[in-house]
């Protein structure tokens, strides 16, 4: 089905504020940063997580490890998200026994995804807890899951999808709405 851009809801300049913003949040709630890692799900959570580590090295001189977790067998709709499943590797090269895991993905829905990262995470080892970062909030949960970070609540249409953009993988950043053409 073909889709159009229906808004624009955030430029570089408003990405870059907010991903600041959390950073700081992030700082203030994790007293001892020695004890956070951060785990990004592919594939734009893996490159916001390495932005928030950044960030994190920049204002407390301190590096926060950084993994990468794929979670396709885990999802419950696995066989429903493509006729060829590519599995890609999940990269966590530090025990994330007790401690304080930050799991970040893009656009939180319905908490599904989330819900399969923890699944993940728990055969890793048992973590003393696990905060999540989103950047885009849209609502519409099925599960009772939500973010302790926010870049954005962003309330949709269940027939519309935010799309994160970011420029090391789509060369911008940016926040869109999407909708199927047609749809005026």
């Amino acid at each position: 089905m073909e889709e159009k851009i229906k808004a624009r809801i955030m430029d570089s300049a408003k990405i870059r504020r907010a991903f600041q913003r959390m950073a700081h949040e992030i700082i203030e709630r994790n007293r001892d940063l020695n004890n956070l890692v951060i785990v990004g799900i592919r594939t734009r959570g893996v490159f916001m997580a390495k932005r928030i580590a950044k960030l994190i090295k920049e204002i407390e001189d301190v590096d926060v490890p950084v993994g990468v977790l794929d979670i396709t067998l885990y999802r419950d709709d696995f066989t429903d998200i493509s006729e060829q499943h590519v599995v890609k590797k999940t990269d966590i090269e530090f025990s994330i026994e007790k401690m304080n895991v930050l799991l970040v993905d893009d656009v939180l829905f319905t908490g599904r995804t989330i819900r399969a990262a923890m699944d993940s995470l728990i055969d890793l080892g048992r973590p003393k807890t696990i905060q999540l970062l989103v950047f885009i909030d849209r609502g519409h949960r099925e599960l009772p899951i939500r973010s302790d970070y926010v870049g954005k609540f962003l309330p949709t249409s269940r027939r519309e999808r935010v799309k994160l953009q970011m420029k090391e993988i789509d060369d911008k950043d940016e926040v869109q709405i999407i909708e199927p053409a047609g749809m005026d």
